[in-house]
């Protein structure tokens, strides 16, 4: 299967790959603001950018927000629209951010920023600031992926869950009636992990080896997505062994890779197209490769489609 070249775009990241698409030049995520037509984050070089992200040419949102305490700076007005990927929301205002609703009202998880604006209907909602340096989903969000699968009411197996900052936001986003199935296998990590769940109960801790998804077995049911991050030079492995454990079939993942965890001495674009053949081996159909700079260095985000043999 072609791969087509998204290429670099005006002031955007380095592209990405469609699989099987025609060539579409001019990588959507990168330069260019949140304004505008619905551009990624301003980036370092600006540009026009890609389309298509942000508020998709700015909808109708809430006006006259406040950003509350531990918030954005004192007291500026900020407006919020809807993003392109259902569930998350862009808080416009002296500096554009990317922002999840917070399904925990008043409470933040690592220190985030958050930001408290009035509806429509006159009440209150608060929203939380989802920094792309801190998480490779929402790094990817900002570089223009086209699709990450995870919106209201899905149920997701998240593997490589630290100590839960993605994960938190991931949960925002599900909702409650959505499921995010965490799993971590540092002691450490999953401490941290317990306590984000004992405030956001749709978040299920599973402090367990991803290796072994047979160990889990109780607690996992079927999942709309599976979004990865373990960093290990078996993540193509790993990540096949939980699909076809838990996956539906049609279902979706998204797969963080790490070139310099799998191998330190090839070239990154090597690395990538290597992980993403041996994914094809295990059913799992290619979508999209964008890289993840200037958030994170020699990583890529790649989505798939997991068709089960017959």
């Amino acid at each position: 299967m072609a791969l087509t070249n998204r290429g670099r775009g005006g002031g955007g990241n380095r592209g990405g790959r469609s699989f099987g698409r025609g060539g579409r030049g001019g990588g959507r995520g990168g330069g260019g603001n949140f304004g505008g037509r619905g551009g990624g984050v301003q980036k370092r070089g600006g540009g026009r950018g890609g389309g298509r992200g942000g508020g998709g040419g700015g909808g109708k949102g809430f006006r006259g927000g406040k950003v509350g305490r531990g918030g954005s700076k004192g007291g500026s007005k900020v407006i919020i629209e809807p993003h392109r990927h259902e569930g998350i929301f862009v808080a416009r205002g002296k500096d554009d951010l990317l922002v999840t609703k917070n399904l925990i009202s008043g409470e933040s998880v690592y220190g985030e920023k958050r930001i408290s604006v009035e509806g429509q209907d006159g009440v209150k909602v608060e929203y939380r600031v989802w920094n792309p340096f801190r998480s490779k989903l929402a790094a990817g969000i900002l570089s223009g992926v086209e699709d990450i699968f995870i919106a209201p009411g899905k149920k997701v197996l998240y593997l490589g869950a630290a100590s839960g900052t993605t994960v938190s936001h991931v949960a925002d986003i599900v909702g409650s009636e959505g499921i995010v199935y965490a799993v971590e296998f540092s002691h450490r990590s999953g401490r941290d992990l317990i306590n984000v769940a004992k405030k956001r109960t749709n978040v299920i801790p599973i402090i367990e080896d991803a290796r072994y998804p047979q160990k889990y077995r109780m607690l996992v049911g079927m999942v709309d997505v599976i979004f990865a991050d373990v960093a290990q030079p078996d993540q193509a492995r790993i990540i096949a062994l939980n699909a076809h454990h838990y996956l539906k079939n049609n279902a979706h993942i998204v797969i963080s890779i790490k070139a310099n965890c799998i191998d330190s001495t090839a070239e990154a674009e090597a690395v990538f197209a290597n992980e993403v053949s041996k994914l094809k081996k295990e059913h799992i159909k290619p979508i999209e490769q964008i890289t993840l700079e200037p958030y994170e260095r020699d990583h890529a985000l790649v989505t798939g489609k997991y068709i089960r043999s017959q």
